[in-house]
């Protein structure tokens, strides 16, 4: 047990175990890692559906781009020498509508510029080759993508920070920060953690977490909810793999989906669609002081007043399920509302700029000796590996101006 820890990380996701991972591994630095929840990946981490993602989607050069394809070989790598069960078992991409044909070459060239070498042009007849009972006139075939449970990851990632003799604490909810002689020291629930480099990895409440702190995030969380569906035992063949829409480009989501998990079965979803609680996974969870903070917040009527349209879409395919199987429909036509029952759900922890801008990027700021992870939604868990290196490499920076 250490008085003094080098860094504290708050957050137990699998950012935050993956930056406690790379700062502990040559045990030159002590590492804490605190998560409010009796274990880690609780939330977003333990809710998505498993996807390694490939890149295809972000703007070249972005720190998305960067960090989601470097991530990804790392992952596929600790994967392979963790013995953590995973396919690289690739996913289509349809176009269903003529419309949708200029976006899929966009695609194409974005992931061809991101260094994918593995995406090929399907036509309508080959579609049927990689999904038979999958529909669309034209479509892509991205063999860089896998899947993989998220929470055995970052599971093992915490194994690692505790072999290399870091501290993780569960059940240990930050409340406050003091500054003391050059020490920060953390207010939680089970007691003071004193510590020369706070890193804050929270999620949902990065922007509470960071105001906390003392640090403006000029942006503030808005939570969506991903409404999931299983497909009944019997009906599993009629998904291979992993089956994709053409994205919305307005949007940071990537359309309701098709995906075979790793642990057996196959799901569709998720939807987007506003949540009124930052942990809200019930359509009926709901939490005076999230609204409250969301709807007098200016840049949510911005967006709001942008983006309605769709906001009443997904409400309405949130309470109706004929409208989901509609969508599902688009991309496998055999679907009925008999073959999926609800499944689960999860919130993205999504930033949202005062001018009605979402963040679309990841967004990590520096303030004195802290790190703020202000914004780190899909593809945070594949390239979970390589933004945890960066961020490690921004504390020991930082660790080291404080020591001299």
């Amino acid at each position: 047990m250490h008085n003094i820890f080098d860094v504290a990380i708050i957050g137990g996701g699998i950012v935050g175990a993956a930056t406690g991972m790379a700062l502990q591994k040559d045990k030159r630095l002590n590492v804490v890692v605190i998560e409010a929840e009796d274990k880690l990946a609780f939330h977003q981490t333990g809710n998505n559906s498993g996807v390694i993602h490939s890149g295809l989607y972000y703007k070249p050069g972005s720190l998305k781009a960067k960090n989601c394809i470097e991530g990804r070989e790392l992952l596929y790598q600790f994967c392979e020498e963790n013995n953590i069960q995973h396919e690289h078992c690739g996913k289509i991409v349809l176009a269903v509508n003529d419309y949708e044909i200029p976006v899929l070459h966009e695609l194409e060239k974005r992931g061809r510029e991101n260094g994918l070498t593995g995406i090929i042009r399907i036509s309508a007849e080959e579609i049927k080759e990689f999904e038979p009972h999958a529909a669309g006139i034209l479509g892509l075939h991205v063999a860089e993508t896998g899947i993989v449970n998220y929470t055995a990851v970052t599971e093992k990632y915490a194994e690692i920070i505790k072999e290399n003799g870091g501290e993780i604490k569960t059940s240990t909810r930050f409340i406050g920060l003091n500054k003391k002689n050059g020490e920060l020291i953390l207010e939680t629930n089970r007691g003071e953690i004193k510590a020369r480099v706070l890193i804050n990895c929270t999620g949902l409440q990065s922007d509470r977490v960071s105001l906390k702190c003392g640090v403006n995030p000029k942006m503030q969380i808005i939570p969506f909810r991903g409404e999931y569906y299983n497909l009944v035992k019997e009906r599993e063949y009629l998904v291979n793999n992993l089956i994709y829409p053409v994205p919305d480009p307005q949007f940071p989501f990537l359309g309701v989906h098709f995906t075979r998990m790793i642990m057996g079965g196959a799901e569709a979803g998720p939807n987007a669609v506003l949540s009124f609680k930052r942990e809200g996974y019930k359509k009926s969870d709901f939490s005076f002081k999230d609204s409250l903070e969301m709807f007098t917040y200016r840049g949510f009527w911005l967006m709001a007043l942008k983006h309605y349209r769709m906001g009443i879409k997904e409400f309405y395919r949130s309470y109706n399920k004929n409208e989901f199987v509609n969508a599902l429909r688009k991309l496998v036509p055999e679907i009925s509302g008999n073959d999926i029952y609800a499944g689960g759900s999860g919130v993205r922890a999504q930033a949202l700029e005062a001018d009605g801008k979402l963040v679309d990027d990841f967004r990590i700021i520096e303030f004195e000796n802290m790190i703020h992870v202000l914004n780190s939604p899909s593809p945070a868990a594949t390239a979970s590996i390589s933004i945890g290196r960066t961020i490690a490499a921004i504390a020991e920076k930082r660790f080291n101006e404080i020591r001299r």
